[in-house]
């Protein structure tokens, strides 16, 4: 099984669902992995950092390892969408257009959740709400 998260940049939400699904799956022995992209990475190109701080943050304060989640942002492509078991965009009001616009097809086999990005939701309570999420999807597994 494998699951695709997505975000807008592929820098903070989407890294965060990787990184939780990868090192919970492998501490219950299960086959499934994820993978996160984002819909426009050009958005955190010149950012230094390749990954959010909140996000580093919050796996090491869950003693995570960074090997996770992907070593930098990355693009999606459809490819992406048709190797995916399971599609989940992080937040509907701003994902939902993006995948109309630049992959059409592809929006209606979207799961979408609503996790707010850092400009509109404060990571203390996002980045546990989409950990809950997660680990909600390992349980079904």
């Amino acid at each position: 099984m494998r699951v695709l998260f997505l975000c807008t940049g592929n820098y903070y939400r989407s890294r965060f669902a990787e990184a939780i699904f990868n090192f919970y799956a492998a501490r219950r022995g299960l086959a499934a992995r994820a993978f996160s992209r984002g819909l426009a990475i050009h958005l955190v190109a010149d950012h230094p950092d390749r990954i959010s701080p909140h996000t580093v943050s919050a796996l090491v304060d869950r003693s995570i390892p960074l090997s996770c989640t992907s070593s930098r942002p990355c693009q999606v492509a459809n490819t992406d969408f048709a190797t995916a078991h399971r599609i989940i965009a992080l937040k509907e009001s701003e994902h939902r257009a993006m995948i109309s616009l630049l992959h059409p097809g592809w929006e209606d086999r979207v799961e979408y959740w609503h996790a707010d990005d850092v400009e509109a939701g404060s990571p203390c309570e996002v980045l546990p709400l989409i950990e809950n999420k997660v680990l909600a999807i390992l349980d079904e597994v």
